[in-house]
């Protein structure tokens, strides 16, 4: 097991890098604890959850609302949950969002901690902090941001994930490795099948990779003024494209890097072979590079992204493989780039 600190000003999370998950008892800190987990999550594992009560909901995005918190806050009521209490959410990014808002809005904060499940959970969704839902269609439009006690990192779940799952993390690993890291970048590169077939000394090791940048970031700028934003790259068109044709997060992400990675060349920032590699490796790595969405459609939602401030937006761009930059730029440079 690998143990990383993340120390922000809000306080210190641990992630359990390659810990399994029968020995989440010896990170509780105490026997007042509720799991959250979902239908999905509760029928592969919930034989080995430890003997705390159980509150369960309905698996994937669209459970991701203020319906499921409000379930959520009656059942803890009915549990008669205190501050006393320790939430645990078992369950991938979904979940790790869910659990970390209820955890930190519930009688105004419990302490929590996550086994993520899911590999776009162990490289992005529960490292960090950030906690929300999504609000009338709008990706993490209400949240908050507050570090979990821990995050475990079981690999051998990764198994059993569904194989458009495993592809949704392998873009974010490939985002960290983008926008930071081109030596990770050439391994990913240099180990297409090997990941694909989920090599687990491959995937651990990029794993790991990926969460120490992220943690690095975050211990920096945990309330994302400044170098935090760079996490961003791709999800500016990525969650516009995700919202608009319910794909995956990764499919989502992986088609807003490149329209991000061609935008940069566009700008004079990237050379457009760099943009093409890009593109080349997310290809091989099966996830999805093209799609034609109604440009009007995707402004429109573009508009209300919470990066936008009043008539500039923070885009992440890109100068070369493993290096990003972030800007405040003219929402209508993006308007007239997709119009052209």
């Amino acid at each position: 097991m690998e143990v990383l600190n993340i120390t922000t000003p809000s306080g210190r999370s641990q992630v359990l890098l390659g810990e399994r998950f029968l020995n989440i008892n010896r990170h509780l800190p105490h026997n007042k604890v509720v799991i959250i987990t979902d239908t999905n999550v509760a029928k592969c594992y919930s034989g080995d959850f430890p003997p705390f009560p159980v509150i369960e909901i309905g698996f994937g995005e669209k459970n991701k609302n203020l319906d499921t918190v409000r379930y959520i806050y009656d059942k803890l009521i009915e549990l008669e949950v205190d501050r006393s209490c320790f939430i645990l959410g078992i369950g991938g990014g979904v979940i790790c969002d869910i659990v970390g808002f209820v955890a930190s809005t519930y009688m105004r904060g419990l302490d929590f901690g996550f086994v993520s499940t899911s590999l776009l959970s162990q490289v992005d969704a529960s490292i960090g902090g950030k906690n929300g839902v999504n609000y009338q269609g709008f990706k993490n439009m209400i949240g908050v941001i507050r570090q979990p006690a821990f995050v475990l990192c079981d690999y051998t779940m990764l198994k059993s994930l569904p194989e458009k799952e495993y592809l949704s993390g392998l873009a974010e690993i490939v985002k960290h490795a983008v926008i930071r890291d081109r030596v990770m970048f050439e391994i990913l590169e240099k180990n297409i099948r090997k990941i694909l077939q989920r090599d687990s000394r491959i995937i651990s090791g990029l794993i790991s990779a990926s969460v120490k940048i992220k943690a690095e970031i975050v211990g920096k700028d945990e309330l994302e003024k400044g170098e935090r934003r760079l996490l961003n790259f791709g999800h500016t068109f990525g969650h516009a494209i995700e919202n608009i044709y319910n794909l995956s997060h990764g499919e989502a992400i992986s088609l807003g890097m490149i329209m991000a990675a061609n935008f940069s060349a566009h700008k004079g920032l990237m050379p457009l072979k760099s943009a093409k590699r890009l593109e080349r490796l997310l290809d091989n790595l099966h996830l999805i590079t093209k799609i034609s969405p109604d440009k009007n459609i995707v402004l429109d939602t573009m508009r209300k992204d919470k990066k936008k401030y009043g008539t500039e937006i923070y885009f992440v761009m890109l100068e070369d493989i493993g290096k990003a930059i972030f800007r405040s730029i003219p929402f209508s440079d993006i308007e007239r780039y997709q119009n052209k």
